[in-house]
């Protein structure tokens, strides 16, 4: 299977307050819009907010960032509550959690310049 693209879906409870949420509180470019939803970038990747949700959704959205201390404080700065602290994992990430407004779990995290996936060319 050759994957071209791909894009993470969300179905939220209140659309109108997650995208929001992701484009204003966690400032997210926007890629498109179209009646009932908005796709934004993430990077290489996207995210669709769209159409409603039957209940929580149990996705969640791993995202990679330069700094995480200073994403850290820029999310605390907008208001977010982290749900646990950036610290280093055991397997040599350093992430943070949060949530959006459904519960999304969202896993901010920093590759660090002597992790594997930095020099594994794969």
């Amino acid at each position: 299977m050759e994957v071209l693209a791909g894009r993470v879906l969300l179905r939220p409870a209140d659309r109108e307050m997650t995208t929001a949420f992701y484009r204003d509180t966690l400032g997210l470019a926007v890629a498109r819009e179209f009646p009932g939803g908005t796709v934004f970038f993430l990077g290489q990747g996207q995210l669709e907010v769209s159409g409603r949700g039957g209940g929580p959704s149990t996705a969640t959205l791993w995202l990679q960032v330069r700094d995480l201390t200073a994403t850290a404080a820029e999310l605390r700065a907008a208001g977010v509550v982290l749900d646990r602290e950036p610290r280093r994992e055991p397997w040599g990430l350093l992430e943070l959690w949060l949530h959006d407004p459904d519960g999304v779990r969202i896993v901010v995290v920093e590759v660090p310049v002597e992790h594997p996936l930095r020099r594994d060319p794969r």
